[in-house]
């Protein structure tokens, strides 16, 4: 498949957000990658969002996330050279595939900045053997198994029904710290000990109104409507010992590439 605008697939993008520029989106990137870089990342989690902040409940920072990896990127000319590529699920845009039928993509650091309608990212950094195990999973056909395709902008962790980026990350790093390609066991892994975010589902309806959005499925939640978010990932990592550092990297305009 060929490699969609970003803008497109954000979870939530806004109908006349306000991006980077392409010049900033390049800088901001490029600072992103050197951030890794200094702090040793082979695999990191990184967060973006799509929409202003006045657009997302106030528990919710940011609306997509993403693998970055450390690895070859071969060139147009042949030759090869070394940085971060990015690993995605995406939703469809709605005409070559529906908006709740989700795929995986890999891109690259400008696709994902491009799209980020604040002047800020968030950072999950896992603890080095926690990046190795990662990769392991990335590598092998346990990655694309865990993908769940049918969509939901809320799609409850511990439940096998839907799934969104923030989720198949969660399940992905989940697999790899309990060694399990078990779907199963991992859903009832997270159910004991992953604490999600509570949302306020009546934001979201106000905010799509007047039409209801068909991503927000809450077909898989009994009771309150919880759902992963960079900050319940970030403290999952961190109680149970798996994180090396997390933190929010602002973009500096005063940096050019």
């Amino acid at each position: 498949m060929t490699a969609p605008s970003a803008f497109a697939f954000d979870s939530t993008a806004q109908s006349s957000p306000v991006f980077l520029t392409v010049e900033e989106a390049a800088d901001f990137s490029k600072q992103i990658e050197d951030s890794l870089a200094q702090n040793g990342a082979r695999v990191a989690m990184v967060f973006r969002s799509g929409r202003d902040r006045d657009r997302l409940p106030d528990n919710v920072q940011y609306t997509h996330g993403a693998f970055w990896v450390y690895q070859d990127i071969a060139r147009e000319d042949g030759s090869v050279m070394r940085g971060y590529a990015v690993y995605n699920l995406y939703h469809g845009d709605g005409e070559e595939m529906p908006r709740t039928t989700s795929y995986l993509l890999q891109d690259f650091p400008f696709d994902f900045t491009e799209a980020s309608a604040v002047d800020d990212v968030a950072v999950i950094i896992p603890e080095p053997e926690l990046q190795r195990r990662i990769l392991n999973v990335m590598a092998s056909p346990a990655y694309e198994e865990l993908h769940i395709p049918d969509y939901s902008l809320i799609s409850n962790a511990s439940d096998p029904e839907f799934q969104n980026c923030n989720e198949f990350m969660l399940d992905v790093i989940a697999a790899a710290a309990w060694q399990t390609t078990d779907y199963t066991q991992i859903k009832a892994n997270l159910a004991a000990h992953f604490e999600p975010t509570e949302i306020d589902v009546n934001f979201f309806e106000r905010l799509f109104a007047p039409m209801a959005d068909e991503r927000l499925q809450t077909d898989d939640h009994r009771g309150a409507i919880e759902t992963v978010t960079y900050s319940s990932l970030a403290n999952f990592l961190r109680e149970y010992s798996m994180l090396q550092a997390t933190y929010i990297l602002e973009r500096d305009p005063s940096l050019r590439s």
